[in-house]
Parts: structure tokens; sequence; C-alpha cells
């Protein structure tokens, strides 16, 4: 596994860190999420962290804690290669061309522009490693407004910052971007893990939606528990926690 920092300037080579050795920053909530290829590539930016999947050149998942200083007015979405990941681990923005009328697919963000525009780096959200190819009616309908709920959430007096992990499922074959000019694979699904800490708890609500998804869906009829999000992505979160867990499902709309 290989560690890269942005915002540290500072990059760790392969032999300095055990496979499974627990990752922390302030954006992962009791230990970032455990499991996944050690060859693949951690990347910690100032307002997320995600791993860098080689096979599938997407993350396999990104975490980052949204606050109501975070939060700004949207901005422009300029799509770039990550320029900390090789040229054989990335998609790049041409492999992107004539997906939405081929798949009908968005480039859809996993840590949310609109999660960060309050922020100087917001631009980095739009390094195609924090990006998916998610089918429209999924990206501009219940995955929308459950991102929506999140600030909603995060701008409440009652919390001082949301914690989330989300990341993409490959649990069939799907059609892959028409123009790509490497191996890639395209995300049957998603999952999201929403959470606030709360003393001796930790109040949370898991989503999992696939790519199929129906625009005017209710983003609370996909709720489920982060013990199947867990087997489904072969990932551990919370690792670091050892109370109880308690439903954010109200909190946040369901």
């Amino acid at each position: 596994m290989k560690l890269l920092f942005l915002a540290l300037v500072l990059a760790v080579p392969v032999p300095s860190v055990a496979f499974g050795q627990e990752i922390h920053g302030k954006h992962c909530l009791h230990g970032c999420p455990l499991g996944g290829n050690p060859t693949d590539d951690l990347i910690v930016r100032e307002m997320h962290i995600l791993r860098a999947n080689n096979t599938t050149k997407l993350a396999d998942w990104v975490a980052y804690r949204v606050t109501e200083d975070t939060i700004g007015r949207s901005q422009r979405r300029t799509w770039r290669a990550d320029p900390l990941l090789e040229d054989h681990e990335r998609l790049e923005p041409d492999d992107y061309r004539g997906a939405n009328a081929a798949l009908r697919v968005h480039r859809g963000h996993q840590a949310p522009l609109a999660s960060f525009s309050g922020t100087e780096y917001w631009a980095k959200t739009n390094y195609l490693s924090n990006i998916t190819p998610q089918r429209s009616e999924l990206n501009q309908g219940p995955w929308m407004r459950l991102e929506s709920a999140v600030r909603t959430l995060a701008q409440t007096q009652e919390v001082d910052a949301v914690y989330v992990q989300t990341g993409p499922l490959f649990e069939r074959p799907m059609p892959l971007l028409p123009n790509a000019d490497k191996a890639h694979m395209v995300p049957s699904g998603y999952w999201k893990i929403v959470a606030v800490p709360d003393r001796q708890t930790i109040s949370v609500a898991a989503f999992l939606m696939e790519q199929d998804t129906p625009r005017n869906a209710d983003f609370c009829e996909y709720e489920t528990n982060v013990v199947e999000i867990e087997v489904r992505a072969q990932l551990t979160f919370f690792h670091n926690h050892r109370a109880e867990f308690s439903s954010l499902g109200s909190e946040i709309g369901c």
C-alpha cells in the first residue's frame, strides 16, 4: 500500500506500512475503512481521503467530513486526471467522452463538490480519482438528495460535523466507458454511510442503491445497515469503535 499525502506533500513507500495497518485522519471517524488490495494507493487530501483501485481505476472508498463552514456556493466542474496517480493507474477526461450518450452516465462525485465549495480546496473534488460513472437518474435523483440531506444536517446547531464514507459496488457486469483506452470497471451500485459522533455513541445511517435506481426514488427506501455494506463491499468500518450505534435516520430525514 502506498500512501500519498497531498496536504502534507509527503509520500510513504509501500514497505513502511504493513497491509491492514490502521489509518487515521480527520476525515475518518474511528479509523478509515479496512480492506482492499495492498498494491492500491491511499490518497489523503485536505477535504477527503480515498483508496484508489488500480484495477477498477476508481476509488474503493472515499471518506470526508462535512461542516457548516465547508459548504458554499456552487463551483465549476473542471475535470482533471489525478496528478498523484501514474498514467496506468488512473482515468483521464477523454475516457469519459461519449459516456453520457452511450450509457446515460454522469461523472459522479464521491466526495461532493457542493459539500466543499466553501473551502479553497473545492477544485480537488473534480479529480477523476473522486469520480465514478454514475447513472444520470441516480446522480440527479436520490443520490443528490441524500448528499443534500447530509449538508442540511451539517448546518444544524446540534451537529459539529458529519462524517461520510462512500464507494461503489461491482456485483454484476456493467457496460464499459465507450472511449476509455485503459482497462477499468463501471459500478453496479453504490453505498454510503453517514455518521455523527455523540460522546459514547455514534449515530449512523447507511444506504445502498443500484445504478438503475429511479430518479424520483426516496433515498430513505434504500436505508440498510453497516454490516450489510461491510459484507457486500468487503470492507470494515469504525473498527476502533467499541460502543453501541444509534440510528441517525430521523435526523437525516428518514
